[in-house]
Parts: C-alpha cells; sequence; structure tokens
C-alpha cells in the first residue's frame, strides 16, 4: 500500500463511521443531546465534515464545497460562512439541525472531493508545508492525520450518541 492508498483507506473509514452513526434516524434524533451540554449526532457529523472540508481545501488551495456547492445555504444555519463548529458554545451546538440526507449527502460530497485530492499524493508530498501559523510549520502529512484523528474521535462520539438514543426509545 502507498500513501495514497493509506489516506484514501483512512477517509473511507470516516465515511463508514459517519453512515453507522446517522443512516436510518430522524431529524429529532441526530439533535438529541444525550446531555444537556453533550453534542448532537448532527453536530458532530457536520462539525467533522466541516473540519474535513474546510482543511483540506487549505491545504491543496481549493474552496470549500461548503461555500462553492451551495451546502451552507442547504444547511441554512445561523453562522459566519467560515464558521466549522471549533469553539462553538452550547447554544451554537443546539442551534444545529438537519435531516440524514443532509448531513450523508455534505458529508459524501466531501468524501469525494477528498479522494479526488488525495489519489495521486506520494510520499514527498506528505512533506510540504501547508500552514506557516505554527511553530513548528505543519505539512500535509501532519495536517491530514490529524484530520483522520479529529474526524474518527467525533465520529466515534457520534456512534455512542446514537447507541444511547436508541437505547432511550
Amino acid at each position: 500500500m502507498n500513501s495514497a492508498g493509506l489516506l484514501l483507506d483512512s477517509f473511507g473509514r470516516i465515511r463508514e463511521a459517519v453512515h453507522g452513526a446517522v443512516k436510518g434516524l430522524g431529524e429529532e434524533d441526530l439533535a438529541t443531546r444525550i446531555d444537556p451540554d453533550a453534542n448532537s449526532i448532527a453536530w458532530l457529523v457536520w462539525h467533522l465534515t466541516r473540519i474535513q472540508d474546510d482543511h483540506l481545501a487549505g491545504a491543496f488551495g481549493t474552496e470549500q464545497l461548503w461555500r462553492s456547492d451551495g451546502w451552507r445555504d442547504r444547511f441554512g444555519l445561523p453562522f459566519p460562512p467560515s464558521a466549522t463548529g471549533y469553539g462553538h458554545t452550547s447554544a451554537q451546538v443546539g442551534a444545529v439541525r438537519a435531516p440524514a440526507t443532509l448531513l450523508l449527502g455534505y458529508h459524501d460530497a466531501v468524501h469525494e472531493r477528498t479522494a479526488s485530492l488525495l489519489a495521486p499524493v506520494t510520499d514527498a508530498d506528505l512533506d510540504r508545508v501547508v500552514d506557516t501559523a505554527w511553530d513548528p510549520p505543519v505539512t500535509l502529512g501532519v495536517r491530514l492525520v490529524s484530520v483522520i484523528a479529529e474526524d474518527l474521535q467525533h465520529a466515534g462520539q457520534a456512534a455512542y450518541a446514537r447507541g444511547v438514543v436508541e437505547r432511550r426509545e
């Protein structure tokens, strides 16, 4: 397996976990918070997808699908266009409501974009600096591992929340 194959497999696992957490749930279940300040499944999936969209667009110099493909308008959330969920308050988390078709549609679109960006990646590409705002500067490899780690954590949280929601019914 080469670098691109490893990365594609990793992001494919995120997609599978997202579908497992969301598929078949209604909007109320997706918006349920297992504790008053907990993140809902809808927020977790929206956030992890926004992070993937934002960070990969930045790393590869492309536009975010959130803006360029109209996903922001379809969600109709009361946040600025640049919002990814980072630092959201409990009230902002509660504002994220969406049906499964919308959450999965956006995630699948971002996944497809991710796959097309990663397919030609070589080992040498992973050392390319993509963010100089940090010390040391962030390379493509570090950024991708960071996104994979965060997305898998949030997908796991969404799966856990789904289990709690289903037990309550």
